[in-house]
């Protein structure tokens, strides 16, 4: 986000734990270190937020695992004009 210029508008955790809460831990951001253990869900939610214009977040639910993350989420990432 801040190579894009936009680091400043990037204000909020980079994602979550999925499970019997909304938002449980791990919490995953710019501040938070360590390392995932084998098969956590969690989510993946970039978002940049303009004041006084609006932001857009693209979240992912995946699950991690060894070989790499197993997504859950099968939405296109490109621009969709409705």
């Amino acid at each position: 986000m801040a190579l894009a210029g936009h680091g400043e508008h990037f204000r909020h955790g980079l994602g979550h734990g999925v499970g019997l809460e909304i938002h449980e831990e791990p919490f995953l951001g710019p501040s938070r270190t360590g390392r995932l253990e084998d098969r956590v869900p969690i989510t993946v939610e970039p978002g940049v937020y303009l004041p006084d214009r609006g932001g857009v977040r693209i979240e992912d639910t995946l699950v991690t695992r060894e070989g790499g993350p197993e997504l859950f989420t099968k939405t296109t990432k490109e621009l969709l004009v409705l």
